[in-house]
């Protein structure tokens, strides 16, 4: 049986990763693509997604979502990162696909309720859609699946701060929000993203064995890899949210922890993922008590992570859709 899966998206380079896989799985039943503000605009997430549904030759409804944090400031858009459109500035045609007419977080709860038991929520992207999700219908954390989350750290350095990764940082009040509630969640942290490396060569065999997209994506993640060799002096970019992805399928490439999670909503630690390791009464600080136990991704088979997405990149359903 398919995985049911509605992926929460800001794209972003390595979010256009994502959605092409999460698209051409033959495993996977994409619901919905729900957009936020974060790597850019949530109006200029939302065209992305349409437009790298329209590319990829599917049929996939995009809901517009989050505009801002829910009371923190907002970050600026990283376009150093990921270019001013999002797609490592190749500011491709508008596509002609629109959105769909529901709002994020009503579209989630509909397709939640229609499927009890069977969606997997996999957000990539600051979390204010899946709180204001929470906030509209509290008992739906009972009837989702699984909650997939890209964000967080526990043991390594943040990429915003000492202690933050951008996802959570970006709407931490929203983050404590999902943290707190009572589903089923993993969180595919920097832990493990940062030893997941893709370099250039990956993307030119993709490019020459995908005509549909492989190009675009090529083009995208030149961009994005000169910021990573710029700035961390690796030769390639991240996998962040990929991982993630790759988690619905193959939970057996990472090895997790268990604990409660709570996110620091404001102050020099703002965003920071903190897990609560030890069982019981342990310390004098209550605020995990009663929280419900989710899992952290530590260690993962990154080179399974890098053949799940080349694999496929390249399947069966792009030599079907090839211009």
């Amino acid at each position: 049986m398919a995985h049911k899966i509605i992926l929460d998206t800001d794209p972003g380079i390595d979010d256009a990763m994502a959605i092409f896989a999460a698209i051409a799985h033959p495993e996977i039943e994409l619901l919905g693509l729900t957009t936020t503000f974060g790597n850019v605009s949530v109006a200029q997430a939302c065209m992305n997604a349409l437009t790298l549904v329209e590319l990829a030759g599917a049929d996939v409804p995009v809901c517009i979502g989050e505009s801002w944090p829910m009371h923190s400031d907002p970050m600026p858009f990283p376009d150093f990162v990921h270019g001013m459109d999002g797609l490592g500035d190749q500011f491709l045609p508008p596509p002609h696909r629109r959105q769909h007419d529901q709002f994020a977080a009503p579209f989630i709860i509909e397709q939640v309720r229609k499927y009890p038991g069977e969606v997997t929520l996999v957000a990539v992207g600051p979390l204010g859609n899946l709180a204001h999700v929470l906030e509209l219908d509290p008992e739906i954390a009972k009837l989702v699946k699984q909650v997939v989350i890209m964000g967080g750290t526990i043991e390594h350095v943040g990429n915003v701060s000492p202690v933050a990764e951008a996802n959570i940082f970006a709407d931490p009040h929203a983050a404590d929000i999902v943290m707190a509630a009572e589903w089923p969640l993993v969180m595919v942290g920097l832990d493990v993203t940062y030893t997941v490396l893709f370099d250039r060569k990956l993307f030119s065999y993709i490019a020459s064995h995908n005509r549909r997209v492989g190009p675009m994506l090529h083009r995208a993640a030149d961009f994005y890899i000169d910021f990573y060799q710029h700035e961390y002096k690796v030769p390639g970019c991240y996998g962040h949210d990929i991982s993630a992805l790759t988690y619905v399928l193959k939970p057996e490439l990472f090895e997790t922890i268990e604990g409660a999670i709570c996110v620091v909503p404001e102050g020099i630690a703002a965003g920071q993922t903190i897990m609560k390791r030890i069982k019981g009464d342990a310390y004098f600080v209550r605020a995990w008590d009663d929280r419900p136990l989710h899992k952290a991704c530590m260690k993962v088979d990154a080179q399974g992570v890098l053949d799940f997405f080349r694999d496929t990149l390249t399947n069966a359903y792009w030599q079907t859709r090839s211009k």
